[in-house]
C-alpha cells in the first residue's frame, strides 16, 4: 500500500509520539474533528495531539488507504492505553499544498 508522503510522515509521527513532527503535517489552519470536537489551528492541534499522545499513546497500523484528488481515507489498527483498544478507525483527510488541511477521524 502506498500512502500520499504527508500521510506517511503523519502515520510516523503518531507511532512515535512525537507531537512537533505530527503538526508540520498540517496547514496553519486545519481542523481536526475528534470524538465529538473541533480543535482549529496550530495551536489547539498541539494541544489536543500533545494530551491524546500522553493519555492514550495511541499507535496505527495503516490497513488501508484510497485517495481521490484532495481527498483520502485512512484506515488503520488504532492500538493504545484506551478502552477496546485495538481499534479500526478511519482518518478522513483534506489534503491542501502536501499538508492536511482537515482530518475527521471516525470509528
Amino acid at each position: 500500500m502506498e500512502l500520499h508522503g504527508v500521510v506517511m510522515r503523519f502515520v510516523d509521527a503518531q507511532n512515535n509520539f512525537d507531537s512537533k513532527a505530527y503538526l508540520e503535517c498540517f496547514t496553519d489552519s486545519a481542523i481536526v474533528y475528534d470524538e465529538g470536537k473541533t480543535h482549529t489551528g496550530k495551536a489547539e492541534i498541539r494541544q489536543w495531539i500533545e494530551h491524546a499522545n500522553d493519555e492514550y499513546q495511541s499507535s496505527m497500523k495503516p490497513t488501508n488507504y484510497d485517495q481521490s484528488g484532495s481527498n483520502a481515507l485512512l484506515t488503520a489498527e488504532v492500538s493504545g492505553t484506551f478502552p477496546g483498544s485495538p481499534i479500526v478507525l478511519q482518518f478522513h483527510l483534506g489534503l491542501k499544498d502536501d499538508l492536511i488541511d482537515s482530518l475527521k477521524i471516525t470509528g
